[in-house]
């Protein structure tokens, strides 16, 4: 098993849309349940550039829920953005978010009247509320700037004029799936989880395997929501027990432990709903024995999800290519490696890419998440049927195909991080705590602390990071969790190896930037913990990020830091009196 231990109403007002000269279709539409999967619409760079606009909005539905997404210039909904290596992406942000903002209540210290903004304005903003948005691109190496990748200090409003991303796709970008969000503190947990985010695909991966040259690829994004009918009662299952439905101080549905019950979140795949209880499936129709490389991202904003592939309740192997968007080759040492798995487990954020064999014509397969265990504290993520795939001869033929290879990529000329000592060892925890200490059913307070220093929730007014360290340096870090439920690490700007899982030593193949750190049992002396190598020889790592739990939920609510990373010692500029 490989384990990837590895998350206002209205329709936008049509004048809006007009004089930003955008089509002007309904918005965040989504299709019905038990719906055909479709592929998410592709944007492609020509020429060597991606240039494009898109359009933030927001709609109420029944229920009172919000769905947010990002809208294309010809009306596209989260479209995938693809890319090559030394490409540069143009991309233009129109925020067109709706009051009211009740429904998504600024957090203290965070609401403030920012309408309005210049462009300048827009990147040294700071404050931040619920009508704010921003963009992160998730696990691409490019700079934590404004107008590239800087989300602690981005914040685009109503009102503002388009805001320009505008950044090029590294050279050395390892091909793979990557993905783009809104990374507004204290309310990334309701964009995402309304369905704000999208696909980049840095193309190129059959470079790095012959073997899925010319193959047609499929992307698979996995969201999760509020349920559509919290009030249904869970569909028994033979004889295993209905557990008794408990929350916790966020109103999530605590775990049950039995795999069964409410879960805490409803599931999409490319946003056709799979929703609790009946969980009707989605169908994905293939081409009979057809091999593809399916690309899944698990956009969720809090839910984990344990992928797998049945045949008459027979796990089916596929074979694992890469991972968090670097492919599994070790450096390049291992070239072409193929890891077969009949389950991978994917935390909030986490991706893979594999190699699916095909089924024969009039076969029928599932696509399941298994449970997963979150720990006491942790949400309800139960079983469950996530699509049918269907072998038929008049399936669509997948509108992407991979390049018919023919130059193999190198290693990169960088040593393997495994090979590489590192400068520094840190240890950081996750830790929480109820915010009224003498009540414990008060909201939670959420931290992430460098062991030593004060444990406390992220302030975005508090200028100093957590952590120095210097570009061209590798470190390791002990990551502790000290809590009674899943906490998922991730870390802007690089990819990391995990060398060590509770204290054992493991020889992984491949890279990360998002990892899953067991829950802590109440009773054990030590704490589990994860151990990282952190790679910040590129030096587009220059800057200050955040490093932070991607389950969204716990990010706003406090579990975050920042680094700050400086030019070599050698580089710096001497001090004088």
């Amino acid at each position: 098993m490989l384990r990837f231990m590895s998350s206002i109403c209205g329709v936008v007002a049509l004048f809006i849309a007009s004089a930003s000269g955008l089509a002007s279709s309904p918005s965040c539409s989504r299709p019905a349940e038990g719906s055909v999967v479709t592929e998410p619409p592709s944007l492609e760079s020509r020429n060597g550039v991606l240039e494009t606009t898109l359009a933030f909005r927001n709609v109420d539905v029944d229920g009172g829920q919000q769905r947010f997404c990002y809208v294309g210039d010809k009306g596209e909904e989260a479209p995938t953005l693809r890319l090559r290596p030394g490409d540069q992406l143009v991309l233009h942000l129109r925020n067109q978010l709706s009051a009211p903002a009740h429904l998504l209540a600024p957090q203290p210290a965070m609401s403030a009247d920012m309408h309005g903004h210049t462009d300048a304005d827009a990147c040294t903003a700071g404050g931040m509320t619920p009508l704010s948005t921003n963009l992160h691109f998730h696990g691409l190496t490019i700079p934590s700037v404004c107008h590239q990748d800087d989300v602690l200090h981005t914040s685009v409003e109503p009102g503002d004029t388009a805001f320009d991303y505008r950044f090029r796709i590294p050279s050395d970008e390892a091909p793979g799936l990557y993905w783009y969000h809104p990374h507004i503190h204290g309310y990334s947990n309701a964009q995402v989880q309304g369905g704000a985010s999208g696909a980049v695909v840095v193309e190129g991966i059959e470079q790095a395997y012959a073997q899925l040259a010319g193959l047609p690829e499929r992307v698979f994004i996995i969201r999760d929501q509020p349920l559509v009918h919290p009030d249904a009662e869970p569909v028994s299952s033979g004889n295993i027990p209905t557990p008794i439905v408990q929350r916790d101080n966020e109103g999530d549905i605590l775990n049950t432990g039995t795999g069964t019950g409410k879960p805490s979140r409803d599931l999409s795949i490319n946003f056709v709903p799979v929703s609790y209880p009946e969980y009707r499936p989605a169908i994905i129709a293939v081409k009979p024995m057809q091999r593809q490389l399916w690309r899944v991202m698990n956009a969720s904003a809090i839910t984990y999800v344990d992928l797998q592939i049945l045949v008459g309740n027979v796990p089916q192997l596929f074979g694992v290519v890469s991972l968090d968007g670097v492919p599994i080759n070790e450096n390049g040492m291992t070239a072409g490696r193929i890891l077969w798995e009949d389950h991978v487990l994917l935390p909030p954020a986490g991706r893979m890419e594999f190699l699916f064999k095909g089924i024969p014509a009039g076969a029928r397969a599932s696509f399941i998440t298994r449970s997963v265990d979150t720990g006491p504290a942790g949400e309800n993520d139960p079983i469950r049927q996530l699509a049918m795939i269907m072998a038929l001869d008049d399936a669509a033929e997948p509108s992407h195909h991979l390049a018919v290879a023919s130059v193999r990529s190198s290693s990169s000329p960088r040593a393997w991080l495994a090979n590489v000592k590192p400068a520094h060892v840190r240890t950081l925890y996750f830790s929480e705590h109820p915010s009224n200490p003498a009540d414990p059913n008060s909201p939670t307070v959420f931290m992430i602390t460098v062991d030593g220093q004060l444990a406390k929730p992220y302030d975005p007014a508090d200028p100093l990071p957590n952590i120095v360290a210097h570009q061209g340096d590798v470190e390791d870090w002990i990551i502790e969790n000290r809590t009674r439920e899943l906490h998922a690490f991730h870390i802007h700007q690089i990819h990391f190896l995990m060398l060590a899982w509770n204290g054992v030593s493991v020889d992984e193949p491949f890279l990360r930037d998002t990892v899953n750190v067991p829950y802590w049992d109440g009773k054990s002396t030590a704490y589990p913990s994860v151990r990282l190598r952190m790679d910040f020889r590129d030096p587009d790592t220059i800057g200050v990020f955040p490093y932070h739990c991607h389950l969204l939920e716990h990010e706003d609510g406090g579990m975050m830091g920042t680094i700050r990373v400086l030019l070599p010692v050698h580089l710096e500029p001497s001090s004088t009196e």
